[in-house]
């Protein structure tokens, strides 16, 4: 028995970039360019000058690991709710349907108003779950979401002006998102399980952009298009982010939406903080919006939130109960 394997990182492929001129204004053009050139490629992009501070990643990652060592009964007093909020243990996440299912846990919260309340204006979006057990934990987790939001946002403007639109294209139905965010704890993996058993399996992410926190241990498997699997190591300083299937779809395939899993093959635990963006539930996907009204797509018209209901529904076990 053995891991699934992967080349090494081919620096050509995901490449660094430096989002600080985006964020202060000092060379917008630049930066859009380069998100532009990259999103064509793999759709994985490293950056830098992102502006989270390092005390929010370190605070997240210890109240995450709070959660995680905690016990599973504790735990389930915030098992995930219908509207994705809460604790979702493992083997509750399948990629594929012929797959094993992963060995991942993962704690999901979400946007909430300046009042600490949810509109339930949709299926995926009602109140987030706090643990009891470890009361700090939704200040600390709501100031992480507010901080990877803010650089989701900055990226949707670059993406904007990387498709000669308006810096605000991306962002006008955006002020209540679909946004989610979770902490995913992978478990030390055995090569005993086989090449087949992951700490998540090969997908696409379904929303419109991913912004990722790794930590040091590593295990992140990007595919390539040639269908060859390389390495995405943690790089110090950065974050990396990728294009998910909405923005794909937004620009016809334009933008790429790539497969990717994990393999923790390090002896060792693991843990991510992730961001999913997406905008308000009522945003059109179209991609006429962004080539113009002549332009023939592939895709139908959908919303955003009744494209997300519809992905969830095939992923996730709890939601064919």
């Amino acid at each position: 028995m053995a891991y699934a394997t992967a080349k090494e990182l081919d620096p050509a492929l995901i490449p660094v970039i430096d989002i600080g001129p985006l964020r202060d204004g000092s060379d917008p053009a630049g930066v859009a360019a380069a998100l532009h050139a990259a999103s064509q490629g793999l759709g994985f992009i490293y950056i830098t000058g992102h502006g989270i501070p390092d005390a929010a990643i370190v605070a997240a990652r210890e109240a995450a690991y709070g959660f995680f060592h905690a016990m599973p009964e504790q735990k389930a007093s915030v098992r995930v709710s219908a509207k994705h909020r809460g604790w979702l243990g493992q083997g509750g996440a399948k990629m594929q349907d012929d797959a094993k299912a992963d060995l991942k846990e993962s704690f999901i919260w979400g946007y909430q108003g300046g009042d600490g309340e949810t509109p339930e204006d949709h299926p995926l979006r009602g109140p987030n779950q706090w643990p009891a057990f470890l009361p700090e934990m939704q200040g600390v987790a709501m100031a992480y979401f507010e901080h990877a939001h803010g650089v989701a946002r900055t990226l949707m403007t670059g993406f904007a002006l990387g498709l000669g639109l308006a810096p605000d294209f991306f962002l006008k139905t955006a002020s209540r998102p679909l946004s989610r965010a979770s902490f995913v704890y992978y478990p030390p993996q055995s090569p005993d399980a086989g090449d087949d058993q992951f700490g998540v399996g090969s997908h696409t992410d379904f929303g419109v952009m991913t912004v990722l926190c790794q930590d040091e241990v590593g295990g992140l498997q990007v595919q390539t298009a040639q269908g060859d699997w390389i390495h995405a190591p943690p790089i110090p300083g950065t974050l990396i982010v990728n294009v998910a299937d909405l923005l794909a779809r937004w620009t016809d395939g334009a933008y790429k939406s790539t497969p990717h899993r994990v393999v923790n093959t390090s002896g060792r635990e693991r843990l991510s903080l992730v961001l999913a963006y997406d905008p308000d539930p009522e945003t059109m996907i179209d991609a006429r919006e962004v080539f113009g009204l002549d332009y023939v797509s592939g895709h139908k018209p959908i919303t955003c939130g009744d494209y997300l209901v519809w992905r969830f529904g095939k992923a996730f076990a709890y939601r064919k109960d």
